[in-house]
Order: structure tokens, then sequence, then C-alpha cells
């Protein structure tokens, strides 16, 4: 099985699970529950879940034990992808291929969709034991560590630091911090917390950190590669919205060339950690090569 493969056979799985998981439109109130899914199914490479499954797997556990914390990692994602592309934010056009859920449903609908995908996937963290045989201390840790990987300290840190620094010069702390908030801690949580659950030793776990450090700022110097000279086609929204907004980039800082050579360093210090883990790796060490020749 290739990459490609692969992840087309578990983003198909999160897609039919997250269907199952989310509100349905003849539920009420029906307005919202119709947009929430809009803005959740139907695109993106479950990248954040599919890491969460993967990481059980390489610390010895089985990939579906996951299924039920990655289901709650999209949600999270797909509720800061909604405000992210409201006009008081980012104000993009499309996302994933097709309108934005405020160019659908308007801003406020968009707001409360935002804020409805958040609180499901903590409704969707409170049944792990119940759905998924996850153990309550297990379960408590997972939450402690997603509310804190997508609040102050983490995601809305980043993008709160983002929104301040547009239109200003930064030096390399300063976006690194940035990127490592707002991109980054997602992405850790979605390995350790997937690792939680497959049993890793306290080694296992600090070897996914710096897998996931180095693997998060890999995605994010694409991201901003791919902002450049990326498809807009192909990517599912409009390149050059950084210039354009004057956002802080690492092609902005440090050019193209040095900013490719830096995400294929990042690429091969997140293989590297991988020599630590009891399970299978396969998956971890062909995503972190996907990260930096993507194209989307």
């Amino acid at each position: 099985m290739t990459i490609e493969e692969y992840l087309v056979e578990k983003a198909t799985m999160i897609e039919n699970a997250l269907e199952q998981a989310l509100p349905g439109v003849s539920e009420e109130p029906s307005a919202v529950h119709e947009a929430m899914r809009y803005s959740c199914l139907g695109g993106g490479k479950r990248l954040r879940a599919i890491l969460a499954m993967a990481a059980c797997r390489a610390v010895g556990g089985q990939e579906k034990d996951a299924l039920g914390f990655a289901l709650a990692l999209e949600m999270i994602h797909a509720y800061s992808l909604v405000h992210d592309d409201l006009p008081a934010m980012d104000d993009d056009d499309y996302r994933r291929g097709k309108l934005t859920s405020h160019k659908v449903y308007g801003e406020g609908m968009a707001v409360l969709v935002g804020d409805a995908l958040l609180t499901q996937a903590m409704e969707q963290m409170a049944k792990l034991p119940e759905l998924y045989a996850i153990t309550l201390p297990t379960a408590f840790r997972l939450l402690l560590a997603v509310t804190k990987a997508s609040g102050t300290k983490g995601m809305i840190g980043g993008q709160v630091l983002d929104l301040q620094y547009a239109g200003q010069d930064v030096d390399k702390q300063v976006l690194e911090t940035i990127h490592r908030k707002k991109t980054g801690a997602l992405f850790q949580v979605a390995l350790t917390g997937g690792a939680m659950i497959g049993g890793a030793k306290n080694d296992e776990l600090a070897a996914l950190i710096r897998y996931a450090e180095n693997f998060g700022l890999a995605f994010q110097i694409t991201d901003d590669i791919l902002d450049v000279i990326g498809d807009a086609e192909t990517l599912g929204k409009a390149t050059g919205a950084d210039q354009k907004q004057h956002k802080a980039t690492y092609p902005g800082l440090y050019g193209l060339e040095e900013s490719q050579a830096m995400a294929a360093r990042c690429v091969e210090e997140s293989r590297k950690s991988l020599k630590y883990l009891s399970g299978d790796t396969w998956a971890l060490d062909q995503l972190a090569l996907f990260v930096q020749n993507r194209d989307r």
C-alpha cells in the first residue's frame, strides 16, 4: 500500500464516522446542524485524525481504538477553519474546494457553527469511555491535553499572535512561536493523545513530541511555500493570501530555497524520532515524507 492509498482509506473511514457522530439535519435546530455538517464533512486530508490513529499503532495499539479521539480532533480543526475564514480574520471565500461557511450561511451563523463544532468535540471527548472503552484516567488526560492545545496556550494563542504581528517584520523566534502554537499544538496532541490510547511509555511520548514539533514545522513551512507557488485549484483555496494580508511567512523571511531546505531538515528529524517507538511506524514515517512533497 502506498501512503496515498493509506490516506484515502483512513480518510474515508474517518469521514463515515464523522457522518454518524455529527447531529443530523433532521434534528433541531436544523439550520446550524446543516451548516456544521457542511463545514466538517466532504473534504480535507483528515491529517490530524490520521496522525492520532497512526501514533496509536506506532506504540503497539490498534488504530481503531483512537477513532473516537480522532473525530474530536477533526471537529476542533473544522471549527478553527470556519472562524479563520471569517472576514474579521483571513477573509477567505473558498476552503477545501468549496465556498467557506460564512459565504454560504452568513457570518453570524458561521460564528455559531464554529462554537457548535468545538462544543460537539468536547461532547465527543466525554463519550470516549462509553463508546470507545477508553479508561476514565486516560480520557481525563486526553481532555486536559486537547483543551490546552486548542486554547490560548496553543492554537488560539497562535492565532492571536498571527493577528497581532500581521503587517509587521518578525524575527525567526516570533515566526516559529506563532506556528508552533497555531498549527503545531494540534498536531502534537493528536500524536501524543493517540499514543496515550495505545499505552505509550514516557520515552515513547517524548519521541512523539519531537516528531510532532518537527512535523508541524515542516507542515507550516510547506503551507507557506504552497501559498506562494501552489495551484489554487489543487489547493482548493486562493493562493497569495499571506502576502496580501502582509503575514509573516517562512518564504517571506528566508526565501523559497532556504524554506524548502528547512522543511526537508524538519522531516528528517521527524523520521529519526521514530526509532524509539515499539510498534509499526510505517505510516508516521511515510506521512512525514508526504508533508514535504505534498501539493495541497
